[in-house]
């Protein structure tokens, strides 16, 4: 006899719940396999699921569709702020502004390098100094810096902040809903075992071939092991005529 698998995808795990309930709703009075209680437990668990499963779908196209364009902003931001730390850089160099003004935006005089940006925070960070720095510089009196002048990276900084605050909640969200669908997981797999599992016994007489047909109605999955024979009509024939052949044995109210 073939041996069954729990379903591992949420469509499997769907399809096999639905199954029990459609055979479950043609079946007659005295045909039902499954409690009437168990089944109106699956159709309200059904419902549940599937809508779990459909939000999942749509946070995971929001998501991709969302970190595209979450990308894009964020590299932008970084190529202004980083840009407009190389043009100061250059500007001390060439001695337009003191190097002891780097303080302001935290920058270290001595070190002309462009600080570490790659991390969304770390850009956060950074933005935050550089135009707080800049601001300083140019109230008490300093030229301001062009090419990118600070309006315009405080533009592009400020659509990172609001952007980043999104992108956290969003994932945050997506974190909670896969939460959710994990717990529903769970709760699928067992009701669809203890579905299964009075399926196999009310058709535990059958033989081997019909009870496979007739549980694979109500959504069992089984699979073939590596060699083993596949069953069919003539197999469970073959099997029949077996058994009439052995004779019967009755036992006398002696014995």
């Amino acid at each position: 006899m073939p041996y069954r698998r729990l379903p591992n995808t949420d469509l499997a795990r769907l399809r096999s719940l639905q199954e029990a309930l459609q055979r479950s709703e043609i079946a007659g009075y005295s045909e039902q396999v499954l409690p009437y209680k168990l089944q109106s437990e699956t159709r309200q668990f059904l419902v549940q699921f599937e809508n779990a499963v459909l939000q999942s779908k749509e946070n995971y196209t929001t998501k991709v569709s969302a970190n595209k364009q979450y990308r894009h902003i964020v590299q932008k931001a970084r190529m202004y702020v980083s840009h407009f730390v190389q043009v100061l850089n250059l500007a001390v160099i060439r001695g337009e502004i003191k190097k002891e003004q780097k303080r302001l935006y935290g920058l270290d005089p001595e070190n002309h390098f462009v600080p570490d940006l790659s991390t969304e925070e770390s850009l956060y960070e950074w933005g935050k100094k550089i135009i707080a720095g800049e601001q300083k510089r140019t109230a008490a009196g300093g030229f301001a810096i062009y090419n990118p002048a600070i309006s315009k990276v405080i533009v592009h900084y400020d659509i990172f902040c609001e952007h980043m605050q999104s992108h956290l909640f969003h994932q945050q969200n997506t974190s909670r809903v896969q939460g959710d669908l994990g717990t529903l997981r769970k709760q699928a797999d067992a009701l669809i075992l203890q579905i299964w599992d009075i399926v196999e016994h009310y058709f535990r007489h059958e033989l081997p071939y019909a009870k496979m047909q007739k549980c694979k109605e109500y959504g069992l999955i089984y699979y073939y092991r590596k060699g083993e024979k596949m069953l069919s009509a003539e197999s469970d024939r073959e099997l029949k005529q077996i058994q009439d052949s052995q004779p019967t044995i009755q036992w006398s109210a002696e014995e």
